[in-house]
């Protein structure tokens, strides 16, 4: 049983014994807008809308290690999540941020370029985070290794952070489908209606969770300057 419900995230599909799932990753390229269209349709214009915003928002938090450009891979990486989480409700489309693979793949390389700049450039404050101000001195070795951990372990969390939501919502869609053919027509009205509002909170949870992934990878960015 639990081989076949784990089975809805196997990457089945395969065309010369080469995995052709992961391709939907880049589903989301075709919905970047073109800006040479000389009137901007709804689309492009929610596009400009949530872009500013997230500019706006990452410029506040980044403070004075804002520079120009520098909010740009993470508004870059909260659409890639967003479009990944968001395909991957409809049917037959691969859930690629279902896997760690994928979001391991992208939360260890920015805490690794994150934690190397810190500690290059920025060496002195890097040792005076670890402790934070006012800590007594017999405590001062505990918390020099619980803030070490908590730093080591962060591309961890954030992979399973993406992965467990991802993962929790769809598995309790397919319970739900699968008890279809035992239950009665008023009963299949209701699972009908259940999957419908769980679709709706899918959907809000795959907007919070690119939104929660990015403002994370942000906050860990201007902790190290």
């Amino acid at each position: 049983m639990m081989t076949n419900l784990f089975s809805i995230f196997d990457p089945s599909t395969n065309l010369m014994n080469l995995p052709m799932n992961w391709i939907s990753t880049m589903l989301g390229l075709l919905f970047i807008p073109y800006n040479f269209w000389l009137i901007p349709n709804r689309h492009y214009i929610m596009w400009n809308i949530i872009s500013k915003k997230l500019h706006n928002e990452f410029k506040t938090l980044l403070k004075n290690n804002y520079f120009k450009g520098s909010t740009f891979i993470f508004i870059s990486l909260f659409f890639f999540i967003f479009f990944n989480n968001f395909l991957g409700l409809f049917p037959y489309i691969f859930t690629s941020t279902s896997h760690l693979t994928l979001s391991l793949s992208m939360s260890l390389p920015l805490w690794l370029s994150f934690m190397l700049y810190g500690w290059i450039n920025n060496t002195k404050h890097m040792f005076i985070h670890m402790i934070p101000q006012g800590t007594p001195y017999i405590l001062m070795p505990f918390m020099v290794m619980i803030e070490t951990i908590s730093n080591i372990i962060r591309p961890g969390t954030l992979a399973v952070r993406l992965t467990a939501n991802m993962i929790a919502g769809h598995l309790l869609m397919t319970l739900l489908s699968k008890t279809g053919s035992n239950l009665t027509y008023y009963m299949i009205m209701m699972l009908i209606i259940i999957q419908i509002m769980l679709m709706i909170l899918e959907s809000a949870v795959a907007i919070i969770q690119s939104y929660v992934i990015t403002i994370l990878s942000t906050l860990y960015y201007s902790e190290v300057n």
